[in-house]
């Protein structure tokens, strides 16, 4: 936009004749209102700064545009319009506190006085606010109105007033509710992972070496009978012993023949075997057990 167009923009949305402007537009003609107060020019200050009024302006740049106002306003001599823009500042934005550079000290001590005057009224309003909204069980938007209540007393500007009822009957009710909407609007826990349950022993299986899933049984008296014969070369056989879930030897047999009568011994001797039973799991399986026997030559003298 040129130069005389940006400088006309203000009497023209003033007048009505120009209702939209850029974002950008009115940032600059913010910084146009700053040069004509300080150039004192305040009245044409005041025409630029009620045209941007009007052009809905965010809570940030509503308040930068009421600080500039007021401070028109007191050097034209109009303190009551001043203070009635001074208290809808502090009512938009109660933690509201303009920099030191940007207003004088005289302005300054304005603002803090209005402050202290309003904001414990404020602050009251807030908790009924935040209180209805726990009580309708908006968690959180409760939780957010009692956090600006406690950082409304914390404000400086308060002073001894947060220290004393009713202000600081509310702090401690504010606290109180803070936690319990804070927890309630908590997300649940995740539900717990539960483990896969390990797979049981299937019913009435036999086990034996061959399965990966088994914890072996464990020998507790396994006596092998020696054998007093005559062999002339060793002779190696094998027991099957069917172990029950008890750990007593449920049945025996020769799967490897040896000899006949020192077979017997071993059948014999077998049935008063004991061990801790295998395991799947934990569970107690059946399992079938090779048991090796070796028959020796005997030595001659």
């Amino acid at each position: 936009m040129p130069a005389f167009s940006r400088a006309l923009a203000p009497v023209l949305l003033a007048a009505g004749l120009l209702t939209v402007a850029p974002r950008a537009e009115a940032r600059e003609t913010l910084s146009s209102a700053r040069e004509l107060y300080a150039s004192a020019a305040y009245t044409d200050a005041l025409v630029v700064l009620d045209g941007l009024l009007a052009l809905n302006p965010s809570r940030e740049e509503r308040q930068s545009i009421d600080l500039y106002r007021v401070l028109c306003l007191v050097a034209l001599g109009r303190k009551a319009e001043a203070d009635r823009a001074m208290e809808s500042m502090i009512v938009r934005d109660p933690l509201f506190r303009p920099a030191a550079d940007d207003v004088p000290p005289r302005m300054r001590t304005a603002f803090t006085e209005a402050r202290r005057r309003m904001l414990p009224a404020i602050i009251q309003a807030q908790y009924s606010d935040a209180k209805a909204a726990f009580d309708r069980k908006e968690y959180g938007t409760a939780s957010r109105g009692f956090e600006q209540i406690l950082a409304g007393l914390r404000d400086p500007d308060l002073g001894p007033l947060a220290a004393q009822p009713p202000l600081s009957d509310l702090r401690t009710l504010a606290e109180g509710f803070r936690d319990l909407s804070a927890k309630a609007d908590a997300p649940p826990p995740p539900a717990p992972v539960r483990a896969p349950q390990p797979e049981g022993p299937a019913p009435g299986r036999i086990y034996t070496a061959d399965d990966s899933n088994v914890v072996p049984p464990v020998t507790l008296r396994q006596s092998v009978p020696v054998y007093r014969g005559n062999v002339t070369t060793p002779l190696n056989g094998i027991a099957e012993v069917l172990i029950d879930t008890t750990g007593a030897v449920e049945s025996v047999k020769m799967a490897v023949p040896t000899n006949g009568q020192y077979e017997a011994l071993v059948l014999s001797a077998a049935k008063r075997w004991q061990y801790q039973p295998a395991t799947v799991n934990g569970v107690p399986v059946k399992y079938l057990k090779r048991v090796k026997v070796t028959l020796t030559p005997t030595a001659k003298e």
